[in-house]
């Protein structure tokens, strides 16, 4: 277990989207990235008997139609707690950070669990 503050994991998130390919990250739409402590009595049964390290909640880019306008920013959610309960020291949250993030990011882009297991993202 490696625990920090929330403002050098936050600063991690953002190292992560920092690190995308820029024709990636000019693609993200409408989505605000956040940090949470843990996850919602609601949200952790989302993942069953799993460790819920960070939720993608909106409507992907490949499911908007011409109706999809006016509306709150998606919202990817990465959840501290669990994070840092796996992490070893810096470097492996860093790493464990970076994953989670382009994982919720795969499904801003329409990319489920399935494909990201399909294409060894998991």
């Amino acid at each position: 277990m490696y625990t920090t503050d929330s403002a050098a994991l936050e600063a991690m998130v953002v190292e992560a989207i920092d690190g995308l390919p820029p024709a990636l990250r000019e693609r993200i739409d409408n989505l605000d990235i956040g940090v949470e402590e843990t996850a919602s009595g609601a949200d952790a049964r989302l993942a069953g008997a799993g460790t819920l390290l960070g939720l993608y909640r909106g409507v992907p880019l490949t499911a908007r139609t011409s109706g999809y306008g006016l509306t709150l920013p998606d919202r990817i959610v990465i959840f501290q707690r669990p994070l840092e309960q796996l992490a070893t020291d810096e470097a492996h949250l860093r790493a464990l950070v970076r994953r989670t993030v382009l994982h919720e990011i795969a499904h801003h882009f329409g990319i489920g669990d399935a494909r990201l297991r399909e294409i060894d993202a998991y």
